[in-house]
Formats: C-alpha cells, sequence, structure tokens
C-alpha cells in the first residue's frame, strides 16, 4: 500500500498548498493522512481530488466549516441539501455579476472613447455591475 501514497511534500507541489496548511485541512477534519513516509505524512491519491473539491469550494465563498460539513453530507440530510441549493443561487449570482464584469472589461478593452470612463456604452455595461 506505500507504494500508492503520496508524500506531503509532493501533494504540497501538486495543490500549491504549504505543507502547514494540509495539516491544519488535517486537524479540521478536511482530509487525513494514510500512513507516514518516514516522518512525513502521506496521502491517498484521491485526496489531491479531495483538495481540488476544497480549493473550488474556497473560491466559491464556502467556509471551511460549510467544506467540512459537505464532505460528510448524507442523501438523508435535507438541512444541508437546503444550505446546498441556498449557496447554489449565491453562486449563480456571483457568475452572473462576474459575467456582466467581464463584459464591461471586454468593451473597455477595444473602446476608442477619450476618456474611457465617459463612453457611454462603457458606463452603461458598469452600471450593470453591482457592488459586491
Amino acid at each position: 500500500m506505500d507504494d500508492v501514497l503520496v508524500d506531503i511534500g509532493e501533494v504540497s507541489r501538486r495543490t500549491g498548498l504549504a505543507a502547514s496548511a494540509l495539516r491544519f485541512y488535517e486537524r479540521k477534519g478536511l482530509i487525513a493522512a494514510e500512513g507516514r513516509n518516514g516522518l512525513r505524512r502521506a496521502y491517498r491519491p484521491e485526496t489531491l481530488d479531495r483538495l481540488a473539491l476544497i480549493a473550488c469550494a474556497r473560491d466559491a465563498g464556502f467556509s471551511l466549516s460549510e467544506i467540512a460539513e459537505f464532505l460528510r453530507a448524507r442523501p438523508s440530510d435535507a438541512r444541508l441539501r437546503e444550505r446546498m441549493a441556498v449557496k447554489e443561487r449565491e453562486v449563480d449570482a456571483r457568475v452572473a455579476q462576474l459575467t456582466r464584469l467581464r463584459d464591461s472589461l471586454r468593451h473597455a478593452a477595444v473602446c476608442e472613447h477619450d476618456p474611457l470612463v465617459e463612453c457611454p456604452e462603457f458606463k452603461r455595461a458598469v452600471g450593470r455591475v453591482p457592488n459586491g
């Protein structure tokens, strides 16, 4: 089994997370070391997938406690499913906001109006980007 484990240094290199962050995630119950390579922690390869999911969820605005709950979720957990649906709507709103911002930046990149901030199209585009 040791031949399939990934050393903490390799996990750190592949994910861009510091070893201290990996140990922190262990303490929070988000990941688990499967064994040791000498004095160094070693993880199952699936841990890389879990860390990718954690990073994605963090980027979407989930807290570590929300992520931990999600990782432990079972199909029968109605309360958590409801909270996930709320979070999905928040993520959807954020995607819409970022899409409007992207469109505004696209216009700004090719706009010939001088000064740019006075361009009517740019003003309309920026006006559609709510504060957030």
